[in-house]
């Protein structure tokens, strides 16, 4: 059975993600962060799904079987999560997620002590324990070697303060107007608390989160909802984050959505005036616009490429020396800041360029034009190796042959294979797609 995907274990609650497989997943990640124990406490934390309350209590169950002692922190952002966890000096975190999927799914994300989220070779671990039936029974603890458990809630203000520290103190939100989708999500009471306290005059909207309406037609996948408010109110910016805040999509004051390559463009060469990027470069995933890379260059900055996937971000930044990147979709990292992918650190970032430049959203966030870029999903039954697919390599070589850019990889979550091609000529790009698509709905 196989449990990790690109971004922990995640599917259906109830299904995929049943009771009895969490409480095996809990004993086996309390095995393996026993290996490195200082402190024998575990944090936990969870998202607004209805389906956390399931999950976090077969967790709790798992852990204490195997003598850990377990903090319950409740809903909130999954950088929260990696930041408690390294604050509160505890072994390893636990964030309980689905991140920008719909409420029925859910999942799990692990953090080390430091953390970070964890390295695939501790999920490798983690995954070869849990199918280690005779270890999780010898494991198993008793008397008083069991682990106890309590729930903590008056952590939310450690992350408002830190959060709240990374924008500049010589700078206030005082007169800006920001409508807030907070995605009925993990960031309903820390993101308007955060920019409140900031100066700013907020519109949040999608905060009374019920349990089933987490990312339903709001947040980050629907930024659309955001754009409207923002023209209807003149507001300034507009902020939409996902279920659970590690995502920032922005919002211009004309209410048009911002690409998240031309975020991370405009960003890197602020942090660059700033003289706080280090290694004079950002990374990207393999998904990121060739521009952003030319964009950069001229800048005498360079564009390094990781694979999809913060983790995979945080991995290269931390190989090359480097303290900014990010992926399109939101994902944004400022390692000096935080250990992961935060939309609300991010945002402070936004909008402390946005009053450094003194130009409006729409000036400063748009430093170039993209390129044609296509990316199609479609459902496959089987996930195929693509060197065994017949007569792909052929077809990709004639496209490539044209100055297109390809990428083909299966969904880390789903049963879908993601084909992206990027170039200068728009017809070609499109033209190529067509016939890419046929060709592997045929094969696929």
């Amino acid at each position: 059975m196989k449990l990790f995907g690109t971004d922990g274990v995640r599917g259906k609650a109830g299904e995929f993600l049943d009771a009895i497989t969490v409480l095996k997943l809990a004993k086996a990640a309390g095995i393996y962060f026993r290996k490195f124990s200082t402190t024998n406490k575990i944090l936990v934390g969870k998202d607004t799904r209805r389906s956390g309350y399931m999950i976090e209590n077969a967790l709790v169950s798992g852990l204490t079987s195997v003598g850990y002692d377990v903090i319950q922190i409740g809903p909130m952002p999954t950088p929260a999560i990696a930041y408690l966890t390294e604050s509160m000096r505890c072994d390893g975190g636990i964030m309980i997620s689905a991140s920008h999927n719909p409420f029925e799914d859910n999942g799990i994300k692990f953090f080390d002590n430091h953390g970070d989220k964890l390295s695939s070779d501790g999920e490798s671990e983690i995954e070869k324990i849990f199918q280690n039936r005779e270890l999780l029974q010898e494991e198993e603890m008793t008397g008083r070697e069991i682990g106890s458990s309590k729930r903590i809630d008056d952590v939310i203000g450690r992350y408002i303060v830190s959060i709240k520290s990374t924008f500049p103190q010589d700078l206030t939100l005082k007169g800006i107007r920001i409508v807030l989708d907070c995605a009925n999500g993990a960031a309903y009471k820390v993101a308007p608390t955060i920019l409140d306290e900031l100066g700013a005059d907020v519109i949040t909207i999608n905060d009374e989160p019920n349990g089933y309406n987490i990312n339903e037609s709001c947040g980050a996948l629907h930024p659309e909802q955001v754009g409207k408010l923002v023209r209807e109110y003149r507001a300034d910016i507009g902020i939409a984050l996902d279920g659970d805040a590690d995502r920032l999509v922005v919002v211009d004051e004309k209410g048009n959505v911002i690409h998240g390559d031309k975020l991370l463009g405009a960003l890197a060469l602020f942090l660059k005036q700033e003289n706080i990027l280090k290694g004079d470069a950002c990374v990207a995933t393999v998904m990121s616009n060739k521009a952003l890379e030319d964009f950069l260059n001229s800048y005498e900055l360079k564009l390094l490429r990781s694979d999809v996937g913060d983790k995979h971000v945080l991995e290269q930044m931390k190989k090359n020396g480097v303290n900014f990147g990010g992926e399109q979709s939101g994902h944004i990292i400022f390692s000096d800041v935080a250990k992961t992918g935060d939309g609300l650190a991010s945002a402070l970032q936004v909008l402390a360029l946005m009053l450094r430049s003194k130009k409006k959203a729409s000036e400063i966030l748009n430093p170039f034009d993209l390129y044609p870029q296509l990316l199609v999903n479609v459902k496959v039954t089987e996930k195929k190796p693509l060197e065994q697919v017949e007569g792909l390599e052929e077809l990709l070589n004639s496209i490539r042959q044209k100055g297109i850019r390809d990428l083909i990889r299966y969904s880390g979550t789903e049963n879908k294979i993601r084909l992206l091609l990027e170039g200068k000529n728009k017809k070609d790009v499109e033209k190529s797609m067509n016939e890419l698509e046929k060709f592997i709905k045929k094969s696929l």
